[in-house]
């Protein structure tokens, strides 16, 4: 394999773990959002399994990076940007997640699967996913 192959799959790699983290932290706040209708830090840093530190650091990332508005004393909220992140953060997972019920993988494989590889798929094999899943309704 030629060396400027492994170069862009290397850097292609990097930029997804970068992104992945903030992705993660999004669909949970929406997800606690959605369930709960605030989010405090002590509840993403308890579902994270993180110190309250860490996810002030990355609440003050999302907020610089304009996903989240914090509002004093009434916790973390999606903006509209971070909302459209988090849904489809969501319908990426639900999306790798059906296709590997569909190749046979048990549910809580699966879930568990889905939750790494949602953040690695790149759109054209999310798109076979969708259109092999498509073709099996």
């Amino acid at each position: 394999m030629a060396p400027e192959t492994h170069v862009e799959g290397f850097e292609l790699a990097r930029e997804v773990r970068r992104v992945e983290l903030v992705e993660d932290y999004v669909e949970l706040i929406a997800d606690l959002l959605d369930a709960d209708g605030e989010v405090r830090q002590v509840d993403i840093a308890a579902r994270m399994g993180v110190a309250q530190p860490t996810v002030a650091r990355m609440l003050k990332r999302l907020a610089d990076d304009g996903l989240i508005e914090r509002m004093p004393y009434r916790g973390t909220f999606l903006t509209p940007a971070g909302r459209r992140l988090a849904e489809d953060t969501r319908e990426r997972h639900h999306v790798v997640e059906n296709f590997l019920l569909f190749l046979g993988v048990d549910a809580a494989t699966a879930r568990k699967d889905a939750e790494g590889i949602e953040h690695h798929v790149s759109p054209a094999t999310l798109a076979a996913f969708r259109a092999a899943l498509a073709r099996t309704l």
